[in-house]
């Protein structure tokens, strides 16, 4: 295992402005989700990713257009790095037509192949061993394209995770197991979960590449990504990367979080990366012009998706009957 320090690194000015971009847009769409429900101008259940926004816009930045991705209930900004449009993804939050599934899948069954997610689960841990067999896959077809699996702590107590990190090693896939280890699966804190002081440690079981990095850094945590990337691509079998940040809000939206004590909740608001990546891309170079520039560009695109979802209808009930079978036929009554 590696601790990786964090560090300005040396990413081009598009680089940096496609991180804080991505940023932007999943910090926006997490508020305005939260701020709806709370309103009470629409109805639905979202689990808040606010406070891991640099995990995701670092593996958008890694990872190929046709690369996949398997993800989680919370990994609404997963969607947003990995370029679904946020029509298709709110489309799915409120369940209306022009949803990624139209409508049918809600925010933990959000899927949209041609933006490679391949599956969002709601069962904690499930999604490895279908990264591990969508691996598998494009090592048969001789592909290079990588999948990423992306999970919170609570999933690596689970035995789907140990057998499928240890059959990616015994087959050497080309697949990254990603942790976004917010130090809370659920309710619980990570110290009354596990005995290890790192998620990364247990990639040492399975004789797996294992890293630790500052998941609230968006350009360390993207460096380790892209190496893990660049491995499962040429060739080099699987990695563990373990990228520790927090979770600002509840574990479901109306949680009040009462189980995070104050003076963590303090700490970890000092690190948010909505805060402090501002603060290095102005000490880089950047205006501040251009950076109210991007928060608002982010903020309008996700108000005007919003709109557009609102505005779209519910899907049909003749809809419930497709896509069960995987040739498209309907279910018929006899």
């Amino acid at each position: 295992m590696t601790v990786t320090e964090t560090g300005a690194g040396e990413l081009t000015t598009r680089q940096l402005t496609t991180l804080y971009e991505t940023m932007c847009r999943a910090a926006a769409l997490d508020t305005r989700l939260l701020n709806g429900i709370k309103r009470g101008e629409f109805a639905t259940v979202t689990w808040p990713s606010r406070g891991q926004e640099a995990v995701a816009a670092a593996l958008g930045l890694a990872l190929r257009a046709d690369d996949r991705l398997v993800t989680t209930y919370r990994g609404l900004h997963d969607h947003v790095a990995k370029g679904v449009p946020l029509t298709e993804i709110i489309g799915e939050v409120l369940g209306r037509s022009v949803g990624a599934s139209r409508g049918k899948g809600g925010t933990m069954h959000i899927s949209a192949p041609d933006h490679g997610v391949m599956m969002t689960t709601g069962i904690v841990g499930s999604g490895v061993p279908v990264g591990v067999g969508l691996a598998l896959a494009a090592k048969k077809q001789g592909s290079d394209r990588v999948t990423v699996v992306s999970f919170g702590d609570g999933a690596t107590n689970t035995g789907s995770f140990h057998e499928g990190l240890n059959l990616a090693a015994t087959w050497d896939l080309p697949v990254v197991f990603l942790c976004q280890n917010n130090l809370y699966a659920e309710m619980t804190p990570i110290e009354q979960t596990m005995a290890i002081p790192h998620v990364a440690d247990r990639a040492k079981g399975v004789g797996m590449a294992g890293v630790t990095v500052d998941g609230n850094d968006p350009v360390v945590t993207y460096r380790a990504l892209a190496e893990a990337v660049g491995r499962a691509r040429a060739g080099g079998g699987p990695t563990l990367v373990e990228t520790v940040t927090f979770r600002f809000e509840g574990h479901y939206a109306g949680d009040t979080s009462a189980y995070i004590p104050e003076d963590q909740l303090a700490t970890m608001r000092a690190q948010d990366p909505m805060a402090t990546f501002p603060d290095r891309l102005l000490a880089g170079g950047f205006t501040q012009g251009e950076l109210d520039a991007i928060r608002a560009a982010a903020d309008q695109a996700v108000d005007d998706a919003v709109r557009t979802v609102l505005a779209a209808p519910v899907p049909d009930l003749d809809e419930i009957r497709l896509d069960v079978y995987a040739d498209g036929l309907a279910i018929t009554h006899d």
